[in-house]
């Protein structure tokens, strides 16, 4: 939950930039070009070390990530169109192209290019990972309005129980009902 209109605004990546970042065998980022820091919301020095995971918006099924390291680890190319988080809790638009760097016929690392997206792509797969989301995971997304001093409560609620704030409704709920 993030009492502010930044989850919803969306960074665009320009279309004369190539997002680039190469991550060691567990998916550690260990380089990041200054685009994907700029796009990101984070400074270079931020990514390096931390899982590529970091920018991993929730509306993104976990199949897709699933398919993806069963992909490249197959020794194939991944492509495919990802919706990723930026620090501040905006988002970002992209399509990826991963696939593993070898040297001397062995696997040393991962690397990922992306690129710009068009805004019917950005619709169909939004549209899309919201059905995946609700067949498989059987969850969906959902934007209500609360009262800043209910919302308050919740964000009291999630960090005496150590849990994210976006969660924080559906324990009560699991909690409380039924």
């Amino acid at each position: 939950m993030i009492c502010s209109y930044r989850y919803f605004e969306e960074t665009e990546v320009p279309k004369d930039e190539l997002i680039i970042s190469r991550t060691d065998l567990n998916g550690n980022i260990t380089y990041a070009n200054e685009v994907f820091a700029n796009i990101s919301g984070y400074k270079v020095e931020e990514l390096l070390g931390k899982p590529h995971s970091i920018v991993r918006h929730p509306d993104m099924p976990k199949s897709i990530f699933k398919e993806l390291w069963e992909t490249i680890e197959q020794g194939k190319m991944w492509k495919g169109y990802v919706k990723n988080l930026r620090k501040d809790g905006g988002y970002y638009w992209v399509y990826a192209e991963v696939s593993g760097v070898y040297k001397d016929d062995e696997l040393i690392e991962y690397k990922s290019i992306r690129t710009p997206v068009s805004k019917e792509e950005k619709r169909l797969y939004q549209d899309r990972y919201d059905a995946l989301r609700q067949k498989e995971e059987k969850v969906c997304r959902v934007v209500a309005d609360i009262s800043v001093d209910n919302y308050e409560k919740l964000k009291k609620l999630a960090k005496e129980e150590s849990i994210e704030e976006r969660e924080i409704l559906n324990y009560i709920l699991n909690d409380s009902l039924l």
